[in-house]
């Protein structure tokens, strides 16, 4: 008799997969990111270089930081700069695309291994699917809301680190709040998954409401940059880092379900040898 075992959910499982999953991550944020990500760019670099926009020009945090899935950094002059544009936009864009991505696979898939059986009656796949969403809306969507990314020619290099440090500290206080919100959840699922839920949700929404109000704004977008420039630039870095998101989720969700159905098909084909 075969004495072959299927894996199992370890942790380091749950690592492996989160890490291919990345890696898909990575690769279809690169894709959504040329297609809709550098054309702005390539936009705000051309009227900045024609001197349609504020000259003093550090780009902003978020492009070189929460934004850095669609670009990989930017120099404006393919003449002058060590990295050509078109490297920028290729090689350099898809290598940060894949290393964010598999560093989000990696602790995304972590966190499932952690969040497994402790979610309430939530299976594995559930489980997993709650800690992708979580860290989506936590790390990216809610971040965005409050410091929306800018493309280059906005933003001075003088306040750069004063904008990483205030949108690296929302984040942070965006993280901490969610994992905050899911503890209270748990400790509330006796009384019910509503109660549960909706206290989780409503603390996680009064600590970010107070960091956004506490946290100072940035609003150094110059009155003559093209509004339409502009909104595109932030819809695709947000269409950039969703497609990344969906790449973790649709692969480690799928990869969990795989191997807990073998896992389960095993299990029962023990027990039924068992019971011979």
């Amino acid at each position: 008799m075969s004495t072959t075992r299927t894996p199992r959910l370890t942790a380091r499982t749950f690592l492996v997969h989160g890490l291919l999953a990345g890696l898909l991550g990575g690769v279809l944020a690169f894709a959504a990111a040329s297609v809709v990500g550098e054309p702005p760019i390539d936009r705000a670099i051309a009227l900045e270089e024609s001197g349609g926009a504020a000259a003093d020009t550090g780009h902003s945090h978020e492009e070189g930081a929460h934004s850095h899935e669609e670009s990989g950094g930017h120099s404006h002059g393919d003449d002058d700069a060590a990295i050509s544009r078109g490297e920028q936009a290729g090689p350099g864009l898809a290598t940060a695309t894949i290393i964010v991505g598999l560093v989000a696979g990696g602790v995304v898939g972590i966190a499932s291994a952690f969040a497994v059986g402790r979610l309430g009656g939530l299976g594995p796949v559930a489980s997993t699917a709650v800690v992708v969403l979580l860290a989506y809306l936590a790390y990216t969507v809610v971040p965005w809301l409050k410091y929306p990314p800018n493309p280059p020619a906005v933003g001075s290099a003088d306040t750069i680190g004063e904008r990483t440090a205030l949108y690296f500290s929302f984040v942070a206080v965006s993280l901490l709040a969610v994992v905050a919100a899911v503890l209270l959840a748990r400790a509330l699922l006796a009384r019910g998954p509503w109660v549960a839920v909706v206290a989780g949700a409503a603390l996680y929404l009064v600590v970010v409401g107070v960091a956004g109000l506490v946290l100072a704004p940035i609003d150094e977008v110059p009155d003559s940059f093209p509004a339409t420039t502009l909104y595109t630039f932030r819809i695709g870095s947000l269409a950039t880092s969703t497609a990344l998101w969906a790449g973790v989720a649709l692969a480690l969700t799928g990869l969990t379900a795989r191997t807990w159905r073998a896992h389960q098909a095993d299990v029962e084909r023990r027990a039924a040898a068992a019971a011979l």
